[in-house]
């Protein structure tokens, strides 16, 4: 019998789990479609960016809402150092909102647009702005959605490209699981190149971490925590985020959640942790920065206020007790880019089962509308 993070799928579907279940899951293989897609579009996608990549002064931002924001924040500074250039992650929020302050009308720029669907409006009004604002702009959209406005966008414009994703990875749940994993995985082969994305060790690493560790989650989701605290540093910053933001999702603000860096922490947000606290800090292969999260996991070991410290990593972390660790198998000598992957499936799992634990249906966690799928009640003023 087929089960989904150890749900049949009558039991998925009667407690408002069916999409969310079957969206972790297909991870691997929509990670998988993702490259062959994108192996098959290679020389026209290098043709639109090859010219613009050819300008060292080509500033390159990574934009999105929410969690498509997130895509951004967790790969711009990992693709900074291996790229050697100017990319930045800015949300299109901001963008919408400050405009002159986020663009530079001077500077030729590749804006990258995420978009499950392509219809939110600030996705839309951030690539006019940029079209209005800056004398030397292109776009590259990725996006799950082939008939939502950013990929119509880019299909009658001279200066955009865009990159649509298959159709599996367009979520129908309300939380964006697998639309997550494969714009992440679509930026960093198109920008990265396809030495730093081997579809292979990593839909392969994902598939372990979903069928080593739900178990894990749904035990979690028992314990009925009441808070969470997701830490990351680097480009697990913008997946610790995403991981918050999973969980405040899914269990429609029901549990607490933040995220932080592990140096940054302990400047007030530490304040957040009581006995009903789960943490979940994201350990890098850095060495580095490894050994700063390290740090404070046994800083937090020691005091013994949260309820429950959970590391993931790659490599067992010595002293520590197994419960307490989830180790992705595979990505010992993995770059941290990688790793992206399978960690935030981890966040995804726990925030699927913390949310059945405490009676919330994920497919829509928020059946009064105060939230939506696609945002709405958005107004965009003009620019004086």
């Amino acid at each position: 019998m087929t089960t989904y993070l150890g749900l049949t799928l009558e039991e998925a579907a009667a407690r408002g789990a069916k999409w969310t279940s079957a969206e972790i899951v297909q991870q691997p293989e929509t990670l998988r479609q993702t490259a062959a897609g994108l192996a098959g579009d290679t020389e026209a996608r290098n043709g639109f960016l090859a010219p613009l990549l050819a300008n060292p002064d080509l500033r390159i931002i990574l934009s999105g809402a929410g969690t498509s924001a997130f895509i951004g924040e967790s790969l711009a500074p990992l693709l900074s150092l291996i790229t050697d250039r100017c990319i930045e992650a800015v949300a299109t929020t901001d963008i919408v909102a400050g405009p002159r302050i986020c663009l530079r009308a001077d500077q030729p720029t590749l804006m990258v647009s995420f978009g499950r669907s392509g219809n939110s409006p600030e996705s839309v009004a951030a690539i006019d702005l940029a079209d209005q604002l800056i004398d030397d702009v292109h776009h590259l959209v990725i996006t799950c959605n082939a008939d939502g406005m950013l990929a119509r966008y880019a299909g009658r414009s001279e200066r955009a490209f865009a990159i649509v994703l298959p159709d599996a990875t367009h979520d129908r749940s309300f939380a964006m699981t697998s639309s997550f994993t494969a714009m992440l995985y679509a930026a960093l082969a198109a920008l990265g190149g396809a030495a730093h994305a081997p579809v292979a060790l990593i839909a392969d690493a994902v598939a372990r971490t979903v069928g080593k560790y739900a178990p894990l989650a749904a035990d979690l989701g028992k314990a009925k925590f009441e808070r969470a605290v997701y830490l990351g540093c680097g480009g697990f910053t913008g997946i610790a985020r995403e991981g918050a933001l999973k969980l405040l999702e899914m269990t429609d603000g029901a549990t607490a959640a933040i995220h932080d860096t592990p140096l940054g922490f302990r400047h007030g947000p530490k304040t957040f942790l009581n006995g009903r606290t789960l943490v979940v800090l994201f350990v890098p292969n850095d060495p580095h920065a490894r050994a700063y999260a390290l740090d404070l996991l046994d800083e937090l070991s020691r005091e013994g206020t949260a309820q429950r410290v959970l590391a993931v990593t790659t490599r067992p972390i010595e002293g520590r007790p197994a419960a307490d660790q989830v180790v992705i198998d595979g990505l010992e000598l993995a770059s941290d880019l990688a790793l992206l992957f399978p960690y935030i499936v981890v966040a995804q799992m726990i925030g699927l089962w913390q949310a059945l634990a405490l009676g919330k249906t994920p497919d829509n966690p928020n059946p009064a509308g105060i939230v939506n799928r696609v945002v709405q009640g958005v107004r965009i003023h003009a620019i004086a």
